[in-house]
């Protein structure tokens, strides 16, 4: 079983980074990291991302997909999955209209799904070759659907229950922020919020990125994922630490 998810990680990893290849004009990367540990508990933690973009003139389409995967001697304790696209148009060398989808199934989230469409404007506050910055803001629509986790007396789930679907209107909001310090070194921070009348969702994702050749780096990363609503017998906030091979698509 664990070398069926190790392979299915690194499969959709480099499958995703061989059609980026073969599709001129797309450029981004592709990480992966996994962890096994043995001895008087069995766990493994796997964890893949990817993120492409195409720009042509004034367009630029960009292509999200990550997952995480964790298991405890026989129990799954992480399974998550989310994947997003953008098309960006500028109206000018910084301002741009933007519209975004996103797609998130997290089977330890009390989520059965969440989905969102939105649109807006956004703005390059830092454009230079060390230092980026860019703010983005807009509405949409969220469509969701709880579910309650049934766990043993050991807090082991061990069914889900599904509830009814809901939407929403929401405001969308992101930045993303990116300095070099050298040739080798960079660090790397996106956010993104999505709050509505029933909660608000805050994910944020930094990253210190070292180039050890061309095309491969080592990542260090940190990610908050934050509910200010969460179904009843969650908590509000998910963290993530991951350290990842990195393969740049140029």
């Amino acid at each position: 079983m664990q070398m069926m998810i190790r392979t299915a990680f690194a499969a959709v990893v480099l499958a995703a980074v061989s059609l980026a290849h073969a599709a001129s004009g797309w450029v981004g990367k592709g990480e992966a990291g996994f962890v096994m540990a043995r001895g008087n508990t069995d766990t493994d933690a796997a964890n893949a991302k990817l993120e492409i973009a195409r720009k042509l003139d004034r367009w630029k389409h960009t292509f999200g997909l990550a997952g995480l995967y964790a298991r405890s001697g026989e129990m799954t304790t992480a399974q998550r999955w989310d994947t997003r696209w953008q098309t960006d148009y500028d109206f000018t060398a910084r301002l741009f209209g933007f519209g975004a989808a996103r797609y998130e199934k997290d089977r330890f989230s009390g989520f059965d799904y969440q989905a969102s469409l939105a649109a807006g404007v956004g703005y390059r506050l830092i454009d230079e070759d060390a230092t980026k910055l860019t703010a983005q803001v807009g509405a949409g629509y969220r469509g969701l659907r709880e579910e309650l986790l049934i766990k043993d007396p050991l807090g082991r789930v061990v069914d889900r229950l599904k509830g009814d679907s809901s939407g929403d209107v929401i405001l969308n909001a992101g930045m993303k922020f990116e300095h070099a310090f050298n040739d080798a070194t960079k660090l790397l921070d996106s956010l993104l919020v999505e709050s509505g009348s029933d909660n608000t969702q805050v994910v944020n994702q930094l990253a210190l990125q070292v180039r050890m050749t061309d095309v491969l780096a080592l990542a260090l990363g940190y990610e908050i994922r934050n509910n200010s609503n969460p179904p009843a017998g969650l908590e509000k906030t998910d963290k993530l630490t991951t350290v990842n091979l990195v393969y740049e698509i140029r």
